[in-house]
């Protein structure tokens, strides 16, 4: 009898032991987990059909959240039909590598049709050419710093496979220099910034989407040439509310167990709010990034906003 196929929850489950934090390696200037640089080639090479999406974020500036606007979207709003399967399976992590079984992002992608949802954190210089050379379009959702700065703390908190955080005043510092998981902010908030016109970019500001979600999803809507109904959409800011989708097992990484994600130290889902980051920033702290900030945004004019 054929031994039927390990659902990813379990191959999850069967791995957890195997889980460590991995140290970061350097690939062309980005400081990526082990398990993603050994892997390498066989990222960089990947050829996305011309029909793929391409979901572009970096860690913890609403990542989860236009995934499950944009599966929303391409099934009209069924809700049931958005919980076939956890985030992850739904719309794979195009680099990620963990120890077998859990299939690697590449492993899910190839189980898959086209068209796929593809999610990736790599800055922009290091996304597989394919998805240029194919013309596939491309969502980008970037945060205000300082929120983002405050999220990816508490999930390095939490994620036992990414380098232990330390201490909030330090991880600041690491922060500024891009000595975190995928680098530098900065350059990636950029780098998609500054090619946006001409790769035909969808990029989207996580702030205007906590004020105007109706607004954010009929822009991701006519940029993927869809039509759905004023109701869908309105059901679709519904579902995609912070409070739905933190008891949304199938997008709150509930699934994924303690020895993996340590949800007993910090909630994948935490707050979701805009301004979070004056509950965790001295004055001193946020003098010593601001003048930091200035430096390394003086080149664009990208309009974050730090308080809505």
């Amino acid at each position: 009898m054929e031994e039927k196929p390990l659902s990813y929850e379990e191959a999850i489950r069967r791995a957890a032991s195997a889980i460590k934090r991995f140290p970061l390696i350097d690939i062309e200037g980005v400081p990526l987990m082990s398990t993603i640089a050994e892997n390498w080639k066989s990222v960089s090479d990947f050829s996305p059909d011309p029909s793929d999406l391409l979901i572009a974020t970096y860690p913890k500036a609403g990542t989860t959240w236009t995934q499950e606007i944009v599966d929303l979207l391409l099934h009209n709003g069924d809700a049931e039909l958005c919980k076939r399967a956890p985030t992850a399976v739904r719309s794979p992590f195009l680099e990620i590598c963990a120890p077998p079984p859990i299939p690697s992002g590449l492993d899910l992608l190839e189980q898959m049709k086209p068209p796929r949802v593809i999610k990736t954190h790599l800055p922009i210089q290091l996304v597989p050419k394919g998805f240029w050379e194919n013309k596939c379009k491309v969502i980008y959702t970037a945060r205000n710093a300082k929120d983002n700065a405050v999220s990816y703390f508490h999930f390095d908190r939490m994620n036992l496979t990414q380098p232990e955080p330390g201490p909030w005043d330090g991880y600041i510092n690491k922060f500024m220099k891009g000595e975190l998981g995928w680098g530098s902010w900065y350059d990636h908030v950029k780098g998609y910034w500054r090619e946006r016109k001409e790769k035909n970019i969808l990029y989207l500001l996580y702030e205007d989407m906590k004020e105007n979600p109706r607004k954010e999803i009929e822009r991701i809507m006519y940029y993927l040439d869809l039509s759905v109904s004023e109701d869908v959409i309105e059901r679709i800011v519904q579902l995609t509310s912070f409070k739905v989708m933190k008891d949304n097992p199938m997008a709150n990484y509930s699934y994924i167990p303690k020895p993996v994600f340590d949800q007993s130290i910090s909630v994948f889902m935490r707050k979701g709010e805009v301004g979070d980051w004056v509950n965790h920033f001295t004055s001193s702290q946020s003098q010593m990034f601001d003048e930091d900030y200035a430096k390394q945004m003086k080149d664009v004019d990208i309009p974050f906003r730090f308080s809505i």
